[in-house]
């Protein structure tokens, strides 16, 4: 038998991104000097998650904060989050 080619799915984004971002921050990071560069479906699929509280996203002027993180829209293929070097 020959191994399916389609990719494992991953979590949705707000459990993957929670996840990460915990991650950084027991690693040392600051939530403030962290990144999400967030493909336009990531981001519909936060907007819309409704299991998220409402203070886990925040926006303020014209910035997107998912869980303390500044979050970048678009021009990406794939979503990540960039932590400080």
């Amino acid at each position: 038998m020959r191994a399916s080619s389609t990719p494992a799915r991953r979590a949705a984004a707000a459990i993957h991104f929670r996840n990460e971002i915990e991650k950084a921050e027991a690693a040392g990071a600051s939530r403030d000097d962290m990144l999400l560069h967030l493909t336009l479906s990531d981001v519909s699929q936060i907007k819309r998650d409704r299991s998220l509280a409402l203070t886990d996203i925040n926006f303020a002027g014209e910035t997107m904060r998912f869980l303390g993180v500044k979050v970048e829209q678009g021009g990406v293929t794939e979503s990540v989050l960039i932590r400080p070097t």
